[in-house]
């Protein structure tokens, strides 16, 4: 299984997911259908599904381009998000499979959309499982709460992503790392983990390199939406229990002009 970048739009990001046994593969969030057509094309890989991680134009918007461009792929989203152009539904824990053997597994994750859905992918060996986890979990960050709540935010973060293993490699919907981890510096100052993600950041952006792909593992010690569970976290935002402390830092980001 290997993935592939396309940036999109201003900071977005699709991904092709490849099997290269059967040059096979499925898109994630094609916003713009053609430039996913290109480098699939450039790949030598046949196109089979697009995985919609949630109804937001700048994810779904480009969703009945491709049908017409490819007019027997399926689109997948979740069942409660009004995806556009979407043909196949999905509920949390159903399960898909194309080229040999790579497995997608649908996580609910709601919050910032209510039908939002996570998609964990491993290949047949189920060695470096990725998550294609759209606008609930960014490197370093967390979605707005548009369409639910802290509570919600809290099970899908720090349960069903938090239990993913560690090694997990996080695929997010935009490139918003370098601001997201500036933010974090105010509410972790001390963390050494951030400060030197913060610093292998900034070197790839100035490269112009993606700073995705993250890992749970990372996130965990990093981002501080996913560290709501420690008291030293929810002492230093003035909290005394998770859901308070995923709340606060939300509005803290909200505001923030960094």
């Amino acid at each position: 299984m290997k993935i592939v970048h396309v940036p999109c739009l201003m900071d977005n990001y699709s991904y092709i997911i490849v099997d290269d046994a059967r040059k096979e593969a499925a898109a994630v969030d094609p916003v713009e259908p053609e430039k996913v057509l290109s480098m699939a094309s450039e790949l030598g890989v046949d196109l089979k599904l697009v995985l919609t991680t949630h109804h937001h134009w700048d994810h779904a918007g480009g969703n009945n381009r491709i049908k017409e461009l490819l007019p027997n792929i399926k689109v997948y989203g979740g069942s409660v998000d009004n995806v556009e152009g979407c043909t196949d539904k999905l509920e949390n824990g159903d399960k898909l499979s194309f080229g040999d053997g790579v497995k997608i597994l649908s996580l609910h994750t709601p919050c910032h959309t209510k039908g939002h859905i996570s998609y964990y992918v491993t290949d047949k060996e189920e060695e470096d499982p990725a998550v294609f986890t759209g606008d609930t979990l960014f490197v370093g960050g967390c979605g707005k709460f548009f369409e639910g709540t802290a509570e919600e935010m809290y099970q899908s973060l720090c349960v069903t992503l938090g239990s993913l293993p560690k090694s997990t490699q996080v695929y997010c919907g935009h490139e918003y790392t370098e601001k997201n981890l500036h933010f974090a510096m105010t509410v972790e100052p001390n963390n050494l983990k951030l400060k030197e993600k913060l610093l292998r950041v900034e070197h790839q952006r100035h490269a112009n390199l993606p700073s995705i792909p993250s890992s749970i593992g990372e996130e965990l010690e990093t981002n501080p939406f996913m560290r709501v569970d420690l008291p030293e976290t929810q002492k230093r935002v003035g909290c005394h229990t998770p859901i308070e402390a995923l709340r606060t830092i939300r509005i803290m980001k909200d505001a923030y002009k960094g």
